[in-house]
């Protein structure tokens, strides 16, 4: 994982047992970026040599790596496994990448489970759909679902500073001018925020860009502000997306001037618990001020009026 996500997603990791690999953020044309690292990993995993060899499964996609170290094939040219063989096969141990920026199953899972929630909690009274994008498989999964119940619904992208999503949905270009040489503070995504915010095109984007009707630039103040707003107000810890998310609500409703009837659903994706060292710094916010990042909870308080 990149070497500058905040340390509290590092921890829960080791927590859970995880062998964590912290690499310098990079292009994903570099092979030492962390997706393709990942990916040789996994592969390198698959032609281990130890005492039970893991060996490479086949997958749908070239991009997904499945190894196990079950070592058995059906017999007499049957292509069914026994019972106990398909035991085997699903619990011994095994590693699994499953290239989520790449991977169609992202997108799927949010077209067959998470926007059919939503339609259904909302009984179909829905105007607007409003996230941000990393992989882009929940814009695309939820955006794609929804418009095929209804095409008027609007689906909006929440995009943090360095990202380069904005400019595509709003003129078509990839860029972002905080890439600009000199200028950016992280070598990935030039913003306090994480979760969201990219760079380049994955496959999950590129389903989400057709549907995609509007999008919303969200500062590093505004996300923090809104993250201090929501604590104050609603005894929410948030994260930064979240606070994203709820920052281009905002901008969007008053955009159309609505005033009362409509309903907009986002995603409160992401808990406070894992930004203490970086968006949340809870003794004198150090990090956010080393970073130039204001904190000022009005700004959300100003963009209400």
């Amino acid at each position: 994982m990149p070497d500058d996500v905040a340390e509290e997603k590092v921890k829960a990791l080791l927590a859970l047992g995880a062998d964590v690999e912290r690499v310098r953020p990079a292009s994903i044309v570099d092979k030492k970026q962390f997706v393709n690292l990942a990916r040789q990993r996994a592969l390198a995993f698959g032609k281990s040599d130890a005492t039970e060899k893991p060996h490479l499964v086949s997958t749908p996609s070239s991009s997904i790596v499945l190894t196990t170290t079950f070592d058995q094939k059906p017999e007499n040219g049957n292509t069914f496994f026994s019972q106990q063989d398909s035991e085997d096969l699903a619990f011994k141990p095994r590693g699994f990448f499953a290239d989520q920026f790449e991977n169609r199953s992202n997108h799927d899972a949010h077209y067959d489970g998470t926007g059919p929630e939503i339609w259904r909690q909302t009984n179909g009274h829905l105007d607007a759909f409003v996230t941000g994008a990393g992989t882009g498989g929940t814009i695309a999964g939820v955006g794609r679902f929804i418009k095929s119940k209804n095409e008027d619904v609007i689906v909006a992208l929440t995009d943090p500073e360095g990202s380069g999503l904005y400019n595509k949905v709003k003129h078509g270009v990839m860029y972002d001018p905080k890439e600009s040489e000199g200028t950016k503070r992280r070598h990935q995504v030039d913003t306090v925020v994480e979760g969201i915010g990219i760079n380049r095109i994955t496959n999950n984007i590129s389903l989400a860009l057709p549907i995609i009707d509007d999008a919303f630039r969200v500062t590093d103040a505004e996300a923090v502000s809104m993250s201090r707003y929501l604590v104050r107000n609603d005894g929410l810890f948030l994260g930064s997306s979240s606070a994203c998310n709820l920052i281009a609500c905002i901008k969007l409703i008053k955009k159309m001037g609505w005033s009362s009837g409509q309903t907009v659903v986002t995603l409160l994706c992401d808990s406070g618990t894992r930004h203490y060292s970086k968006f949340w710094w809870v003794t004198n916010d150090e990090y956010l001020q080393r970073a130039g990042i204001e904190v000022d909870p009005s700004i959300v308080e100003k963009l209400l009026s």
